[in-house]
């Protein structure tokens, strides 16, 4: 279900889709594996956003993926990501790792505790053209970035010190205090998807609750205002 404004529209966390296979508790914001609702299949380039809980030392085995640009943002715990690359890496919370698909890579993620569970988003992004030569990046936060209000985190051109997708995708991660307001400027023939990860905003006269996601086409600017401490990402797609 579409809650619809005059300039946006809303998705509420409890209308996500939902599975607990027991090593893994997942909420699927667009339609994937058993979850489908064909008016919920993507928005523009972005096709999944799953949050995902993995227990202490379960994860995804090893899997293949093409022609897609998928990243990983770890909210608590750790990841460990290996893949046919040869990279192998351990990710910490606020790290974000991405991996562009192409002719085709395998990998695994896996959390590495035995105590300890696994919260993050699992992102795809269909790319820019099919067939691209597969890669891997990461984007750690910096000290000046680390509790920024909103930091560039991905984009197609690298800029400030953004990983790089091959999509006409920038990526901001939002860190808002109570009380702080942010703006962003969408331009013409541009989409925004917002995704509260966790706290409350508002969004015009809109209230956004932990897990609601927020739409919208049309050009202008968007004021958002936090009522309690926030982490979100927002998505400017062209």
């Amino acid at each position: 279900m579409k809650t619809s404004t005059s300039r946006f529209t809303v998705r509420k966390s409890a209308e996500r889709g939902h599975a607990n296979h027991g090593w893994l508790d997942t909420y699927h914001t667009f339609s994937f594996a058993n979850y489908y609702d064909p008016a919920h299949m993507g928005f523009r380039s972005l096709r999944v956003i799953n949050q995902d809980q993995v227990a202490p030392g379960a994860g995804f085995p090893t899997h293949p993926h093409r022609d897609m640009e998928i990243f990983s943002y770890v909210l608590s715990g750790a990841i460990a990501h290996k893949d046919s690359m040869g990279n192998g890496r351990e990710l910490l919370p606020g790290q974000i790792q991405l991996m562009s698909a192409g002719t085709g890579v395998t990998h695994s993620e896996s959390n590495p505790s035995k105590t300890d569970p696994l919260h993050l988003l699992q992102i795809w992004i269909q790319p820019e053209a099919q067939g691209l030569k597969p890669s891997y990046t990461e984007w750690h936060p910096t000290e000046q970035t680390e509790n920024a209000a909103k930091v560039l985190v991905i984009s197609h051109d690298g800029r400030e010190n953004s990983a790089t997708i091959h999509q006409d995708a920038d990526v901001y991660r939002l860190r808002l205090k109570a009380g702080e307001t942010i703006s962003h400027e969408l331009r013409d023939g541009r989409g925004l998807w917002l995704q509260l990860i966790t706290g409350s905003l508002t969004v015009g006269e809109t209230n956004l609750e932990a897990g609601d996601a927020l739409s919208a086409e049309g050009a202008g600017r968007f004021e958002l205002t936090a009522n309690e401490e926030v982490e979100a990402l927002l998505f400017d797609l062209g």
